[in-house]
């Protein structure tokens, strides 16, 4: 990983346009490709970033960062105040609690649980950016990618649309379409889920594990 602090201004163009004025930032350059830029405050999400696949072409003042959509990141650097680069290894990864750990397991074994007509193809399908958490076929042979939260959020939306991004490069794969699954999801996440066309789907983990709810139902 390399580590860039700046006194910079960052020019965006692509589906929209965005410009940050000029302010001393942290610039964060993933062994991946991707490229963030960070403020000191606003917890852990970039003013702005773009995700790899990426071209990088570093001039004496200007980096100009490009991708296969044709967007545009152009961060001009007045001043230099920090530049270093770190081997960080490979990470093992996230580990779910047991709740969610099992949440997946039990999906897993009841895929139509979350949709009719899913079969599972498998779990902790690869990424270059990570797994996701069960890929499956719906009845037309539609690739479904499922992102398995105990509590949904806007974070694990986010996670979903990096990784629908990331298979929809596969032919074999594409169009690959997503659902998001959580014993409660966030009205922001679902609106962010739709906005992204991702589904959202709530399930019941003691249903799931052929234990009677606690709630009175009607049937």
């Amino acid at each position: 990983m390399r580590l860039v602090i700046a006194r910079c201004s960052v020019d965006y163009a692509g589906r929209l346009s965005a410009h940050l004025p000029s302010a001393t930032r942290l610039i964060m350059v993933k062994a991946d490709g991707c490229v963030a830029i960070h403020s000191d405050g606003g917890a852990y999400k970039p003013l702005n970033w773009m995700n790899a696949p990426n071209h990088v072409v570093e001039e004496e003042s200007c980096w100009i960062v490009t991708n296969p959509k044709g967007e545009t990141l152009t961060i001009t650097i007045e001043e230099l105040l920090h530049d270093s680069a770190h081997d960080l290894g490979i990470d093992p990864g996230l580990q779910k609690d047991g709740v969610e750990a099992h949440l997946q397991v039990l999906l897993a074994q009841h895929p139509h649980s979350i949709s009719e007509g899913l079969t599972l193809v498998r779990r902790e399908w690869p990424t270059d950016i990570g797994p996701v958490d069960l890929l499956c076929r719906d009845a037309d042979g539609v690739a479904v990618a499922i992102e398995v939260k105990r509590r949904g959020d806007i974070d694990g939306v986010e996670q979903l649309a990096r990784y629908l991004e990331r298979l929809d490069l596969d032919p074999l794969l594409r169009p690959v379409r997503g659902i998001f699954v959580a014993q409660s999801i966030k009205p922001q996440a679902k609106v962010l889920a739709e906005a992204r066309g991702i589904a959202c789907v709530e399930v019941d983990y003691d249903e799931l594990r052929g234990i009677e709810s606690n709630e009175l139902r009607l049937f």
